[in-house]
């Protein structure tokens, strides 16, 4: 399994609040246990920037290397996402948890910190351990990257799900390559309007339209 650098943690407390002594605490051990790097802790009472610029209001409120995470986490669940974090394959993991705790726009938000984990989300797709309400909100999230060039650079990743022999993929990557406005596209659209599937044919044509007209 592939390893990244040991990450860095920030948390965000505030004076007063019962669940922020439990996270600090698992936090600097971790620290100590040298499996965090660093350790930032910003009172957000007395430097309330610091919140409106992550943009959130609740405390405690955790990042993990890349991972975002709100709320009381026991030692345990802090130890495993920092584990998590050291490994590229958490980062599957971490778009899960989003997405099943129906928060496509964190995935959105992650997205454009870190462009190559793009191709992480669409792997999702190719998983059968992957749930619908995954699935749904891959969908969501790639509905709101619609026209930009993060999406557009993901053709290469598109272009695998259409060659899957599975129907609801092929299905899947017409439509998302129609939201790409690449019109690098069309050739491989034009190989799915003779899919064997309905489905996926008529997916397909909707999806030329759209490149061609810029509308669905």
């Amino acid at each position: 399994m592939s390893q990244r650098q040991t990450p860095d943690a920030l948390l965000l407390i505030a004076t007063g609040c019962a669940h922020c002594p439990v996270v600090l605490e698992g936090l600097s051990q971790l620290l100590k246990q040298g499996h965090i790097g660093r350790l930032e802790v910003i009172n957000i009472v007395e430097h309330p920037e610091a919140a409106q610029a992550i943009g959130t209001r609740s405390v405690p409120w955790t990042r993990i290397g890349p991972f975002e995470l709100e709320g009381l986490l026991s030692p345990k669940e802090l130890s495993d996402w920092t584990d998590l974090a050291r490994r590229d394959e958490g980062l599957a993991t971490y778009f899960n948890h989003l997405l099943e705790t129906q928060r496509p726009h964190h995935v959105s938000a992650l997205l454009q910190r870190e462009p190559a984990s793009l191709s992480t989300l669409l792997g999702l797709l190719a998983s059968d351990k992957t749930p619908m309400t995954v699935r749904i909100g891959i969908g969501v999230v790639l509905e709101e990257l619609q026209g930009s060039d993060l999406l557009a650079g993901a053709l290469p990743d598109l272009f695998e799900l259409a060659r899957s022999s599975k129907a609801n993929l092929r299905a899947d990557a017409a439509h998302f390559l129609g939201l790409t406005g690449n019109t690098d596209a069309s050739p491989m659209l034009q190989t799915l309007l003779q899919d064997e599937q309905a489905d996926v044919r008529e997916i397909a044509a909707d999806a030329l339209q759209m490149l061609q007209t810029g509308r669905p």
